[in-house]
């Protein structure tokens, strides 16, 4: 409530409204995601209809996030109750999330709420970048469900086994140890699909020779995990070896320089240029990293364009890749938190080339 007091106060503005779930659940304390919050001078209340009610009236509490929950239903409209707690309070100008609200919904609350909407940008982003001891610790908990679902997928990866079955025993190996759901869509690319950072996984079949990535990560109380790991099936060649070293010296190395005060471009570029060196640079296209949280990429990003400095308490992956169209590709990734001195990882999986 404070740092929203603060955000309002520091701009001038007689309130804000809050709309992208992940926020309602940092500020309020409210993990149902279908409901409005508004904090103006004299309230801080969040909407929400009869299904979330009690839910939300209990998880604001035992958050102690300052909102109370009031219901909107037929008889009280939504517009209706946000336009009296604004007119009571005075208010004439508030904040609203820019970045989630779409061009067709922000229309729709200027004409019912009658006050001039200001877009907030990244200002209620910005506090969640450092995280608290308590997120930390489900974070970690959150990438040690990864690891396990890691350490099972190794008993299952043989040749004939198809990339949708080993996306289904990862989700299937998470959600057994404790996840709620999945933070993004699974990837599972074998063979030259590998070469595509981002690949669906479709019925092909695991083959020997073929490198076969996985990306995946789960939901642990409401908080995501972000890992991938590169294997071989079979034995790999020496271009394979070649390529899969140099994805992991470019992870070590920027590992090992993360620091507090660091800008995200400046580390990016320590991986950048390890594989550029190599004779990759070419085929290393995205950024080495994000941060994670209640949301999979959250800010800042280690990447060529961001200049925000490193502090203790921001979660960033680390994960550079080479991907070669019709050769295949590597990615190797971790998530961790920047410490006071350097980077602690929380991923556990082993990162030595793993022949299968």
């Amino acid at each position: 409530m404070k740092r929203l007091r603060n955000i309002s106060e520091q701009n001038e503005l007689d309130g804000i409204l809050i709309t992208d779930p992940y926020s309602l659940r940092y500020y309020t304390g409210f993990q149902g995601g279908e409901g409005i919050a508004l904090l103006t001078a004299g309230e801080a209340v969040l909407y929400v209809d009869s299904r979330y009610t009690e839910a939300a009236t209990q998880e604001v509490k035992e958050a102690d996030s300052g909102f109370y929950v009031k219901e909107f239903n037929h008889d009280q409209p939504l517009f209706q109750l946000l336009r009296k707690q604004l007119q009571d309070s005075g208010a004439e100008k508030i904040g609203f999330e820019d970045r989630f609200m779409t061009c067709s919904t922000f229309s729709k609350y200027s004409k019912e709420l009658e006050v001039k909407m200001l877009p907030l940008e990244d200002l209620l982003m910005k506090p969640r970048q450092i995280k608290s001891a308590a997120e930390l610790e489900l974070l970690r908990k959150a990438e040690a469900i990864g690891d396990r679902a890691f350490q099972h997928i190794l008993t299952v990866l043989k040749p004939g086994i198809t990339e949708l079955e080993v996306a289904a025993e990862l989700e299937y190996s998470m959600k057994k140890n404790g996840a709620s759901g999945l933070s993004f869509d699974t990837i599972v690319a074998s063979g030259f699909h590998s070469a595509m950072p981002h690949a669906i996984p479709t019925d092909k079949k695991l083959e020997s020779g073929d490198f076969v990535t996985m990306d995946f990560g789960c939901i642990y109380q409401g908080y995501c995990s972000d890992m991938t790991r590169t294997v071989v099936i079979g034995r790999a060649d020496e271009e394979q070896r070649k390529v899969y070293q140099t994805v992991l010296g470019a992870h070590l190395r920027a590992m090992e320089e993360v620091r507090p005060g660091m800008r995200c471009m400046d580390v990016d570029r320590i991986a950048r240029d390890y594989i550029r060196d190599a004779g990759y640079g070419e085929y290393f296209g995205h950024g080495l990293g994000h941060s994670v949280g209640l949301y999979i990429h959250e800010s800042p990003a280690l990447n060529t364009r961001d200049e925000t400095e490193l502090c203790p308490g921001m979660i960033e992956t680390i994960e550079p890749g080479i991907y070669i169209p019709g050769f295949g590709g590597v990615r190797i990734e971790d998530m961790g938190v920047v410490t006071e001195t350097g980077y602690e990882t929380f991923a556990k999986s082993p990162k030595n080339l793993i022949e299968l």
